[in-house]
Formats: structure tokens, C-alpha cells, sequence
């Protein structure tokens, strides 16, 4: 591509940074928009993020990325904060405004975007979520905000999924979220759901290990959605189709995050056939086979 006096800048700030994927995807949409503009991850150490987002702006950056462990630590570094992001409490996009950057949380209307993609429905359902960490915090309010009749939100810990459960009913003004313990899954209805496995257990390189492994459990399965993408194939999936369900992983939902953002970021929609080649771009760069 031609860079020039022209090019607009976007980019990732995280610690660590260098693993990103987010290049492969808003580089490839920069090409097929033909905008001039590049997609570059900054490498920000610890104590220096404010120092990075005023940089940011004064360098006339269009807009950022945000990864971990900043997604929380950002938000007191910015002049506006959407409404989604305010009740989540991350953020993942910052957008360019007047003074300073305002705040989004794409990862939330990404994962949305990605099981629609798939043919999830999730308004009206009854839904397994695994965790109760920051991940799983996001899924219950994204939940909550498109109608789910119910979320089991079954975690080790039944305080901490209490405690997710009563901010997230509480802020949606709903009691859709209910705490379980991991080991209490025996006492789910009779009835098979879609589960959403929100925790970091199976993530690479720890990969034969999923947070449940009772195939009992997986009998009540019959959509698994796994947030994890690396491995493409996660022992979660498995387990998952063992008992006769769909699953799937979470790189659409990456690849939705970066499309809502660079949407944002440029003020336009981008068709789905541009996003599922983009897709296809990202698959190829971590060698995924379907």
C-alpha cells in the first residue's frame, strides 16, 4: 500500500500486543475500501497508558484498539464513554472526538454479530454461561440487553457469580442472570440449551482441558459457543459434538469486534460479503481449515 501525508493511522494498545490478529483484519478492509489508512499494534508498558492515549491524540491518531490488561484501566483516560461500555466496564474501541477519545465496547455487539452470522438465535433463550470472570461478565449484560429468557451463569466460584449476576440485573433491570455453582450443573432443567463458554480454560497452549468434562453435561447441549479461537478446535467444542451438538469458535467474534471499530472509526457499514472475505483472509493468516 502507498503511505503518504495522507495516511490515517489506527492501531492496538495493549501489553502484550505482539500475538494481534487485529492487523490481518483492518489492514485487509483498508485494501478492499481503498482508504488510506494503516492498522499498527503499540506495545504500552505498565504505568504509561495515560501517557499512551494523549499521545494518541496528539499525533492525530484516528483511533485504538484496546487489549488486555487495559480494557477497565482506559476508561478514566477518556472524555466521552458509550452507554454499552459504561455498564460492561471496558473498553475495547476509542474513537477520535473533540479533546480526546470516547469509548465503545465492540466485543459485545461482535459476539451478536457472529452468532447471527451462524444462525444463533439467542432472544428468547435459555442460555449456559461458563464464567464469571470479565469475559463472562460482558456476555450476561449482552444477555440481559437482547432478551434471553434466562442465564445460567455456572462459575467455581458462587460468590463471584453472584455478585455478576446482581450488577448485571440490577443495571438491565431484569433477574434474567441466575448464579449457579460449576459442580450444581446436575440440577439445570431438562432441557438441552445454547452454552457460551466464557472462561480462559482450553486456551492455547492449554488445549486438552475443558472447564467441564462430564459428558452428562454436554448431553444438554445443543449449541456450544466457545470465545476462545486458539485453538480453532477447543476440547469445549469437542465435548460439544460428542453429544451431538453444533459448535463453534470465537474468531468471528474477533473479526466482528475490528469490523464494528473500523466502522466506527470511518463512519461507514460494512456489507457482509466484505466481512466473511475478511474472514476468509484471517482464517488463511492462522491457518484455520473448516
Amino acid at each position: 500500500m502507498l503511505i503518504d501525508g495522507h495516511t490515517r493511522t489506527c492501531g492496538l494498545i495493549g501489553n502484550p500486543v505482539e500475538h494481534t490478529m487485529s492487523p490481518v483484519i483492518h489492514n485487509t478492509l483498508a485494501g478492499m475500501l481503498s482508504h488510506n489508512l494503516v492498522y499498527v499494534p503499540f506495545h504500552v508498558e505498565e504505568g504509561c497508558l495515560r501517557e499512551a492515549v494523549r499521545g494518541a491524540y496528539g499525533l492525530n491518531i484516528l483511533g485504538m484498539n484496546v487489549t488486555v490488561p487495559y480494557k477497565s484501566l482506559v476508561m478514566k483516560e477518556l472524555v466521552q464513554i458509550d452507554e454499552l461500555a459504561e455498564k460492561i466496564g471496558a473498553v475495547n474501541t476509542l474513537v477520535r472526538c473533540e479533546g480526546g477519545f470516547k469509548g465503545y465496547n465492540t466485543d459485545m455487539p461482535g459476539l451478536y454479530r457472529a452468532m447471527c452470522s451462524e444462525g444463533i438465535q439467542i432472544e428468547g433463550q435459555e442460555v449456559i454461561l461458563l464464567g464469571a470472570g470479565g469475559a463472562a461478565r460482558a456476555v450476561a449484560f449482552l444477555c440481559a440487553s437482547r432478551g434471553v429468557k434466562r442465564v445460567y451463569l455456572l462459575n467455581r466460584s458462587l460468590e463471584r457469580a453472584q455478585a455478576v449476576a446482581l450488577e448485571v440485573n440490577q443495571k438491565c433491570g431484569t433477574d434474567c442472570i441466575y448464579p449457579m455453582q460449576l459442580t450444581d450443573y446436575h440440577k439445570l432443567p431438562e432441557q438441552r440449551f445454547l452454552a457460551i463458554q466464557a472462561t480462559s480454560v482450553g486456551l492455547y497452549p492449554d488445549v486438552d482441558r475443558a472447564v467441564l468434562e462430564d459428558e452428562a453435561f454436554y448431553k444438554k447441549i445443543h449449541t456450544g459457543y466457545d470465545l476462545i479461537y486458539k485453538p480453532s478446535d477447543t476440547r469445549f467444542m469437542q465435548l460439544v459434538r460428542a453429544q451431538g451438538g453444533r459448535a463453534y469458535h470465537g474468531l468471528k467474534m474477533l473479526l466482528y469486534q475490528g469490523i464494528i471499530a473500523y466502522e466506527l472509526w470511518n463512519d461507514i457499514s460494512v456489507p457482509e460479503e466484505m466481512a466473511l472475505k475478511v474472514y476468509e483472509a484471517l482464517k488463511k493468516e492462522m491457518k484455520i481449515k473448516d
